[in-house]
């Protein structure tokens, strides 16, 4: 597939060839040292304040200000003391260890499944009957079930630090903070028998890496561009006056936050049927039309162009009365289908790169150096991680053929969202109500004929990490090994990296969510996320238990035509050159984050369009530094209204959502 990437998103010969320095003991320890300090700023915004969210966009904003900070810090202690100053590629190490600890940290992963391990007899009533409907498939290594531990961390002003509450909490913790390692490192592995078919052979442009790279070059080329300052300015000048509108109101007000369309637009679109574009959302941030500058045209249009076709839909069905079928017409199915497509394809175009590696294993010669880890251990840790999960979910009550259904599913999303970020980079992906757990209930039902309880009640326990797929690991993971390839890391250094970053992530994420919620209290001082990530698995099971039905061929045929459709694009992209249609575009354009920065990518595009076209290739080379001004102001100076907020108490101006 041809794609287009930013120019200059690989670092010039004599740079990449680095001197190996990386995998350090201090660079490893100062990543340790971040690792849970991250993760409570995570927590705080994402959970306690819900402000920030820096986990819901493809390139973390926290990792961002981390390694900038760092790179300031760094170059003054070398003007002072050279020698103790951190080498490019430590700085490489600590970015990588600290990203992939902010996605384990993030918004779909154990912030889901943390509220998760309680939620279920918290919110059991006489009325609901969950006690009796399910709580005896739920297992005691997974749960908290006594009042006495879980009550505190709904009401707040108590402490974790118990003997009895850290005893009780060992067991889930402990249980679910292996499941999620294992599941990461066998991600790890997998990357690491895809990665020279995508980095080494087409040559993917990974755009997501473009601003670490630049971040930490020797040259300091982007620090010392006039127009990346003059985009900082920019986007840093509008939240400096929001965020002190935000303290003072007096203050005037630069909207670039979202706006519904409804509220905007009511005196021009009111009553039936344009009531179908409720939800819709404008925005003008400034970072995410900075990201849209990096992008293919050719998808920059599909993203914005097929969200409005998905917009369309909505408008069609109400005119023609189909609004009254519930769920009609199937986004979410038709999205999923559409990533499972982009991750049949891309499978069926490395089959040959695949074919060769396995008789390389098979003859004890495959040709792995320098990669990761040798072929024949990636699968052996994908062997072993299978039946780790297969013992795993036999514990949990999940049939040995339904756990394997499951996970050829979730693999098959979890690579479909890696090649998205490796390709192309959009500012953001997820996919909610389309995980594995809602394409097999959909597909065999859940009136018990196929499903009983025990295995609805398995499904609904993997919901946490299927919720949405946006601080996911397996991306996060690539685009570390390519900053190594740029960078002259050693692929395998990286790979012992990350995975020290897998584990200890892990844990960091749920002791800062629990500490968290005996602190402030889901049910009193923080934000009610917690609350909603928590229930929603137990309110959907629970609707599947007391209102069974059997296969929804409507939606099975959504799944088609979702799948089919994007086949049909890929189809039509290689054989027509100028076919202006990326199939990622439909895929990623129907999600939340879509309808939050479609109007700011739309913006890129024309901005870029207009610049390469009267402008020519060198004029856009001219304005990239710009565009990553735009992403830089905002994230730096809109981490440092967070930082504030936390520190003194205060609500402060958040600039995303």
């Amino acid at each position: 597939m041809r794609s287009e990437g930013p120019p200059g998103d690989s670092v010039p010969a004599q740079q990449a060839a680095g001197d190996g320095r990386a995998l350090t003991v201090r660079a490893v320890a100062i990543a340790c040292l971040l690792v849970p300090v991250n993760a409570y700023w995570i927590t705080q915004m994402a959970v306690i304040r819900y402000q920030g969210h820096p986990t819901t966009v493809s390139l973390f904003f926290n990792a961002v200000f981390i390694l900038f900070v760092l790179r300031v810090l760094n170059d003054g202690l070398r003007r002072v003391f050279p020698r103790l100053a951190l080498h490019r590629n430590e700085l490489i190490i600590i970015y990588a260890m600290v990203t992939l600890a902010s996605a384990l940290c993030g918004h779909d992963l154990v912030q889901v499944v943390a509220p998760q391990i309680v939620m279920p007899f918290w919110l059991a009533t006489p009325e609901n009957q969950w006690g009796e409907l399910f709580f005896q498939y739920l297992p005691e290594h997974l749960t908290v079930s006594d009042p006495a531990i879980y009550r505190p961390a709904f009401e707040g002003g108590a402490t974790l630090y118990t003997r009895e509450r850290l005893l009780a909490w060992a067991p889930p913790v402990a249980s679910w903070g292996l499941f999620l390692a294992v599941l990461t490192t066998m991600m790890l592995a997998i990357n690491a028998l895809i990665r020279r078919r995508w980095m080494d052979q087409e040559k993917l442009t990974y755009p997501i890496t473009h601003m670490p790279l630049e971040l930490v070059s020797d040259d300091a080329a982007l620090l010392r561009s006039r127009m990346m300052w003059l985009g900082f300015a920019v986007a840093g000048a509008v939240i400096v006056v929001n965020g002190l509108h935000e303290l003072w109101p007096a203050w005037p007000l630069i909207k670039v936050r979202v706006v519904h369309f409804d509220a905007f637009m009511r005196s021009f679109f009111v009553g039936y049927p344009w009531t179908a574009l409720r939800g819709t959302r404008l925005s003008f941030y400034p970072f995410a039309i900075g990201l849209g500058m990096l992008l293919p045209l050719d998808l920059a249009f599909s993203c914005w162009f097929f969200y409005l076709f998905w917009r369309g839909q909505a408008l069609l069905t109400t005119l023609l009365g189909l609004n009254r079928i519930p769920g009609f017409p199937y986004v979410n199915e038709q999205s999923s289908a559409a990533y499972l497509g982009l991750a049949a394809f891309a499978l069926w175009m490395g089959r040959g790169h695949l074919a060769q590696m396995w008789r390389g294993i098979v003859r004890g010669d495959a040709d792995d150096e320098g990669e990761p880890m040798s072929y024949r251990l990636a699968l052996v840790v994908i062997g072993g991680g299978a039946v780790f999960l297969a013992l795993y979910l036999a514990a949990m009550g999940m049939w040995l053929w339904l756990g394997a259904l499951f996970f050829l599913l979730y693999f098959g999303l979890s690579l479909a969202v890696t090649r998205i970020r490796a390709e192309l980079g959009p500012p953001a992906h997820d996919l909610h109500r389309g995980g594995p757990d809602l394409i097999l209930t959909n597909t065999l039902g859940t009136d018990g004929t196929i499903l009983p309880p025990r295995q609805l009640t398995a499904l609904s326990l993997c919901f946490w990490f299927n919720r949405a797929y946006r601080a996911h690991p397996m991306p996060v993971q690539l685009e570390a090994f390519k900053i190594a390839d740029s960078s002259g890391i050693r692929q395998s250094h990286m790979a012992i990296a990350l995975t020290i970053a897998a584990f200890l992530g892990t844990f960091a994420a749920f002791w800062a969510q629990v500490h968290g919620y005996y602190t402030y209290g889901m049910a009193a001082k923080m934000s009610n996320v917690a609350n909603i990530f928590g229930r929603e698995p137990f309110q959907r099971l629970h609707s599947w238990l007391v209102h069974p039905a059997g296969t929804h061929w409507p939606r099975v045929g959504a799944y088609l035509v979702g799948f089919g459709f994007t086949l049909l694009l890929m189809v039509l992209r290689i054989n027509f050159m100028s076919w202006p249609f990326h199939p990622v575009g439909y895929a990623i354009s129907s999600s939340w984050s879509m309808n939050c920065l479609w109007l700011p990518i739309f913006i890129a595009w024309a901005a870029k369009l207009l610049i390469t076209r009267y402008g020519g290739h060198r004029a856009f080379q001219r304005a990239i530094p710009f565009a990553l001004g735009l992403v830089l102001g905002e994230f730096i100076v809109g981490s440092i209204w967070c930082i504030i907020g936390i520190t003194m108490g205060i609500d402060t101006y958040s600039f995303w959502v």
